[in-house]
């Protein structure tokens, strides 16, 4: 069989492509290696109709309810290797298998890369997070604070006090200016020179941090933004092009979700610089109206 579109990436933004093409009735693989990015968070938040559910609760309802589309098939299983051939695209899996679909939608997702600290992988999605409006809101106006991985920082040390009072942990990567103190004392951010080298409190929850000189310093939460990478190599092997994101290399989409490959569509996490489940669900819904419409109309993009 040849399906009108497959769907690399069975997360929020892959399934919500798949249930748009299901709806209309175009033969749609979906291929889950269900390693999501989210896997370590306890609960989704600011997802309308879904807020406080585990991701994996939202995934296995909208897995069921996908099920009900008789056009639609449903791979558990990783995509190794994808290339363009007469039909459209041919995507192989590491078990061996291959399939062929004319159009390709890309929602492989991201790796973050965690700075190397003690105490913090453990407690990554719970109680060190990257998303304030994710999870900002359960921290409950207790102490925060902020891991800087360089000027961006200030970024987040600007967002977090409306969830709790805020000190910004420079680590050394970078020196506010003047004007840049200036905006985080308007916001009674604290800001805290000496680098963390611990995390401390009966994981996963997070009770202090510890600096090089000795001290700690109380918080519930640590809010940083980690590198990422793509969660897959899919979109290199295509030739899709990339650009900077504030994090890492993002796929180049359009407003249609479209990549520089005709016929290629990328949505989520690897094509958006903001980690969100309702703009991976809405990029999803674009990316499969794009690939829809170029299929009625016959071209590639």
């Amino acid at each position: 069989m040849v399906f009108d579109v497959i769907i690399v990436g069975g997360s929020f933004a892959g399934q919500a492509a798949a249930l748009q093409l299901a709806r209309a009735r175009r033969r749609v693989l979906l291929v889950d290696a269900e390693r999501p990015r989210n896997r370590f968070a306890r609960s989704s938040h600011g997802f309308l109709g879904q807020d406080g559910q585990p991701p994996a609760a939202i995934i296995a309802t909208a897995v069921r309810q996908l099920a009900a589309y008789p056009t639609v098939t449903r791979l558990a299983g990783e995509a190794v290797a994808a290339f363009a051939d007469e039909q459209g695209f041919r995507v192989s899996f590491a078990d061996g298998r291959q399939e062929s679909g004319r159009r390709l939608i890309l929602a492989t997702g991201v790796r973050d890369k965690l700075p190397e600290l003690p105490g913090l992988a453990p407690r990554w999605g719970i109680s060190v997070l990257h998303c304030p409006y994710c999870h900002g809101y359960e921290l409950d106006q207790r102490p925060l604070g902020v891991l800087a991985s360089g000027e961006s920082a200030m970024h987040q040390a600007l967002l977090v006090p409306d969830w709790g009072p805020t000190t910004l942990f420079t680590q050394g990567t970078f020196t506010p200016t003047p004007e840049q103190r200036a905006a985080l004392q308007s916001r009674d951010v604290a800001v805290e020179h000496t680098p963390v080298v611990e995390l401390l409190g009966a994981g996963p929850a997070l009770d202090a941090v510890r600096l090089s000189d000795g001290r700690s310093i109380p918080i519930s939460g640590l809010f940083l933004a980690p590198r990422t990478v793509a969660a897959s190599d899919l979109a290199e092997q295509l030739g899709c092009a990339f650009k900077d994101g504030p994090t890492g290399p993002l796929i180049e989409v359009d407003a249609m979700q479209a990549t520089s490959v005709a016929g290629v569509f990328a949505a989520g996490d690897a094509a958006s610089p903001m980690a969100n489940a309702s703009l991976a669900a809405a990029a999803g819904v674009m990316a499969a109206v794009g690939s829809h419409r170029s299929l009625i109309h016959g071209d590639d993009g």
